[in-house]
């Protein structure tokens, strides 16, 4: 408790939040520019509340709130243990190092804090010898990162290998030094006594609050593999920020997944070990060809006819299987073969190395999801193959994350909150509610304090191809070249699809050149994500991007001043995930377009909108190039869902608008 002249016995945690927030309290005698703002102080005080109750609140506070400050503060001055997780590992690193530290000594508090990433995060002391002593690497720029990951392994306390600033986190070399579930030797390592995951799990344990992140939260509850299994029943409070991204997230880790890749990488670790530990004693290259091989076979069955396959093609388990998952059957019979051979010969050899016990663990785990996918689909489930160029993935998963959470919730008494800018179109926030089970939970909705009518211009232009006319594309590019124009740049183009990216950002290249605009255009793909926005911070660039740009970009001020939208983000029909709750909403009797279609694209939309306008400063123009939002049934309903900018109604309003903004710029 900070040092508000009054007692933890004499006032309650609502009361000390408001004396925090308040114009004499210590935010305020800390930073000179703090003003109290009504929402926050609203959602802090509904957080108080839910801490003190042990409930559970679902709160939606739009972009300015300060929702981050509102439940670090009850947090924090509760003195209560908890777990915060967070969409991404960039957002952890943002709390604790930034938004925590902040707050604590403002508040002058003793609370300790700890971070915890997947095991995948860290650099594995024991991986680390494998690869300087034997790992095959791919080019010279493989090679100089190698070098830069064993200079900096030295010297690291946390091992997390985000400290390696400019280290692409694409890189092949990061999976050669940081384990994972599958060759992680637990206590048998060499290095356990050393290992980083271990000590960051044990900081976790005796930390007073902990920062994770979503991925890490559904799949420690599904393979009790990263400590969080254990930290759960020890909270008082568990806060999720970024909640919207907690479903698709939860459903990833609470199936089930046979992949070639894993198939391939066992192949490739038990020659390795075997070569290395026991040569001549198995036919060990055999059995890993054998394993290749069989890897081959099923992604050759998943793929059927397809040849030319790019990015990631998601097929129903029909498509890519056939009734009763037929096509598939001789690949996954080879499959269970080459593991059983496999296992065969590691169980000859398991007392001699840890990495035998491992790899028999592995194969034989890789067996079981063999034999389960050569099943039946369990009801409630749903299955489904996803296709790259090089790999085939085999999945089954739930619907939604309701059992899970609902689960969870009736474990233990302590209090729940879910927070993001985005949990629903409604007063229920159903959106969210109903997938994690939180319909009984008290909800509150709290809008931006931005001044959007004065600040932000929404235009929707009347006369635009119908999206699934093959002109959209092109036109979507056309426009986008105008407007960029008209600002000198500072524009985001977001496509609902990869293949529409690529159209609109050639069209918008060609009528740039037409209208003289020396700007460059970034396109998703070309590079790595932070290089692309740092391109963009420093002007005279258009962003072309897809989904991985419609949120999670943070563009303050001028830099930013033009979005545009190609289509409404309705959820591909196709896709199986998306037939099979279509098919649930039907079967309940339920209107399945506008129950999970239109409340999904509104959803997306406030994503993507949300990139304009960051602060309250901040002014633009949304674009979106969907005449259905002008014509359709549903189209008020999805205006509403953003926020309340002022419509225009030519494209004449819209450039004089976009060179207004330059003039002050």
């Amino acid at each position: 408790m900070p040092d508000l002249g009054v007692s933890r016995e004499e006032v309650s945690l609502g009361g000390a939040v408001l004396e925090a927030l308040g114009p004499d309290g210590p935010l305020a005698r800390a930073e000179a520019g703090f003003l109290p703002r009504a929402l926050q102080t609203e959602l802090a005080l509904a957080i108080s509340e839910t801490i003190e109750s042990r409930g559970s609140l679902v709160a939606e506070a739009g972009t300015g709130v300060g929702k981050t400050f509102a439940y670090l503060l009850p947090v924090l001055l509760s003195g209560r243990r908890t777990l915060i997780s967070t969409a991404t590992k960039n957002l952890q690193d943002q709390l604790f190092f930034r938004d925590l530290p902040r707050l604590r000594e403002v508040l002058n508090l003793p609370t300790s804090v700890a971070l915890l990433k997947g095991r995948g995060s860290y650099l594995c002391r024991h991986r680390l010898t494998q690869a300087r002593e034997g790992a095959t690497l791919p080019d010279r720029t493989a090679v100089r990162a190698l070098a830069r990951i064993e200079t900096w392994a030295q010297a690291t306390v946390s091992g997390d290998i985000g400290e390696l600033e400019g280290l692409d986190e694409r890189s092949d070399v990061i999976p050669l030094v940081t384990s994972n579930r599958d060759n992680c030797l637990g206590s048998e390592c060499g290095d356990f006594h050393s290992c980083h995951v271990m000590k960051a799990r044990r900081e976790a344990m005796a930390a007073d609050v902990v920062v994770i992140n979503h991925h890490l939260f559904f799949a420690d509850l599904a393979l009790r593999d990263s400590g969080v299994a254990e930290l759960l029943p020890t909270v008082d409070i568990a806060v999720f920020d970024e909640a919207h991204q907690m479903v698709e997230a939860g459903i990833q880790f609470l199936g089930h997944a046979l992949g070639t890749g894993q198939l391939l990488d066992f192949g490739r670790d038990m020659l390795a070990a075997g070569l290395q530990q026991a040569r001549g004693l198995a036919p060990w290259a055999e059995l890993a060809a054998r394993c290749e091989l069989a890897a081959r076979e099923l992604r050759l069955a998943a793929a059927g006819m397809r040849v030319d396959v790019r990015g990631v093609l998601r097929l129903s388990w029909e498509e890519s299987a056939g009734r009763a998952g037929q096509r598939l059957e001789p690949g996954l019979e080879a499959v269970g073969a080459a593991l059983s051979a496999a296992a065969a010969a590691l169980e000859q050899h398991v007392g001699a190395s840890p990495d035998f016990a491992r790899l028999l663990t592995r194969a034989q785990g890789l067996s079981a999801q063999t034999a389960r996918f050569r099943g039946d689909t369990p009801n409630e489930r749903v299955r489904w193959v996803d296709l790259t160029p090089n790999q085939a993935r085999l999945l089954e998963s739930p619907l939604d994350i309701r059992s899970m959470m609902t689960e969870q919730r009736s474990a233990g008494s302590r209090a729940w909150v879910f927070t993001s800018a985005t949990l629903g179109d409604d007063d229920g926030l159903s959106w969210f509610s109903e997938s994690a089970g939180l319909e009984e939970a008290r909800k509150l909705r709290l809008g931006s304090p931005f001044n959007y009518p004065e600040h932000a211009r929404l235009y929707v232009p009347p006369r635009f191809p119908a999206p699934s006319e093959a002109a959209h594309p092109v036109m979507v590019g056309r426009a986008s070249a105008h407007c960029a124009a008209a600002l000198g740049g500072r524009t985001f183009v977001l496509t609902t699809t990869l293949r529409s990216m690529r159209t609109a950002a050639d069209a918008l290249k060609a009528e740039l050149e037409t209208l003289g605009q020396p700007l460059e255009v970034l396109v998703q793909g070309t590079a790595a994500k932070r290089s692309l926005l740092n391109r963009f911070l420093e002007g005279g660039s258009v962003l072309v991007g897809s989904h991985s740009f419609w949120e999670g970009i943070d563009v303050p001020g001028n830099a930013l001043q033009c979005v545009v939208i190609d289509k409404l983000p309705f959820p591909p029909p196709n896709d199986p995930l998306v037939e099979a709750r279509t098919k649930q909403l039907k079967a309940q009797g339920r209107d399945a377009f506008n129950d999970y279609f239109v409340a999904e694209a509104a959803i997306a939309l406030k994503q993507g909108a949300g990139r304009l306008i960051r602060t309250e400063s901040d002014r633009g123009l949304l674009v979106v190039c969907d005449v259905r939002l002008l014509q359709s049934r549903y189209g008020a309903r999805l205006i509403n869902a953003l926020p309340p900018m002022t419509a225009l109604s030519s494209g004449e309003e819209a450039l004089a608008w976009l060179r207004s903004l330059r003039a002050g710029h």
